[in-house]
């Protein structure tokens, strides 16, 4: 059972720059003026989201903490990746280049969950109240659910070698994220890996048949030209109702009931808005999904098998 020491968190919204030390808490001497471990209801502002793992604190008297999310490690930003601490990514620069893009992106997910919300801080009777560098270890519970137990399932991070209550569902959930491939977990495929060189990882006739992730002028100013086209290899009519196409960085888009496309036929997804057709469908996002330094595109079959993933 979790300990049910709880803290409020208010996320104040605009005040995310992404930036920061990870080791600062140690010694920034704002630190040392805030509780040794706070209490029931102590309400404080995120000032800084460190890393998609890390985010600073600052206390009503204007002292600052730092909170640790507690038994998960995503890639870093700030520093070196260590590609021996996730299994299976290669110690290459394909492998380091694909570790810290997926720092990035647990990053960006952290920001996108966590600014402007309401958050509880759950303490483990199984872990220590401070780490190494003096950072508060805890659960962040939003919306009802863990954000550290998400990052793992998102295949944002690997479970963290500490001991805690929640360990091994932690572990089940990153078990099931490696064989996925999900998130940093497509660095295993980096080097080529066991993906073949089609991309299909699965018993399906459908096939990428071009990646326009580079769309004319500026990306979020021209959605429409960022693109994913598939082609029908079979020789029937594929019914695509209730698949999904999803990037590294968890956008994902699902085709809608009736979608099919026929022997031989393309179709093509779009980022930007428009008109379904029977050969183009709109994602309908607001920015740019696909990075033009590098992504995968994942194709998802309506069980949610992965049937499909193609780096580039």
């Amino acid at each position: 059972m979790l300990a049910v020491v709880v803290l409020v968190l208010v996320v104040s919204a605009g005040c995310l720059s992404g930036v920061g030390d990870p080791g600062a808490g140690a010694t920034d001497p704002t630190r040392t003026a805030g509780p040794e471990t706070p209490g029931d209801g102590v309400e404080v502002t995120v000032v800084d989201v460190v890393d998609g793992d890390t985010v600073d604190i600052a206390y009503p008297n204007g002292t600052r903490d730092t909170v640790r999310l507690l038994g998960v490690d995503t890639p870093e930003v700030h520093t070196e990746n260590s590609p021996e601490e996730f299994a299976g990514v290669p110690d290459t620069d394909a492998g380091d280049r694909c570790l810290r893009r997926a720092g990035e992106n647990a990053t960006a997910y952290a920001a996108e969950r966590l600014a402007g919300e309401s958050v509880t801080l759950v303490f483990d009777e199984q872990s220590e109240r401070r780490g190494y560098y003096g950072r508060l270890l805890a659960y962040v519970v939003v919306d009802g659910e863990s954000f550290n137990h998400a990052l793992v399932r998102a295949g944002h991070a690997r479970v963290y070698d500490t001991a805690f209550t929640e360990r091994k569902r932690y572990e089940r959930t990153a078990a099931a994220a490696r064989d996925d491939r999900r998130g940093l977990w497509s660095c295993v495929d980096a080097d080529g890996g066991v993906t073949p060189a089609d991309g299909t990882v699965g018993d399906t006739p459908l096939e990428v048949a071009e990646i326009n992730y580079d769309a004319a002028g500026n990306d979020n100013e021209n959605l429409d030209d960022e693109y994913v086209t598939f082609r029908n290899a079979g020789d029937e009519p594929l019914d695509v109702s209730g698949w999904s196409v999803a990037d590294e960085g968890g956008h994902a888009y699902t085709f809608p009931e009736g979608a099919v496309v026929d022997p031989g036929a393309e179709v093509t997804l779009r980022t930007g808005s428009g008109t379904d057709t029977e050969a183009t469908y709109y994602w309908e996002e607001s920015g740019a999904v696909w990075n033009n330094d590098g992504d995968t595109v994942i194709v998802r079959n309506a069980t949610g098998s992965t049937v499909i993933r193609v780096s580039y």
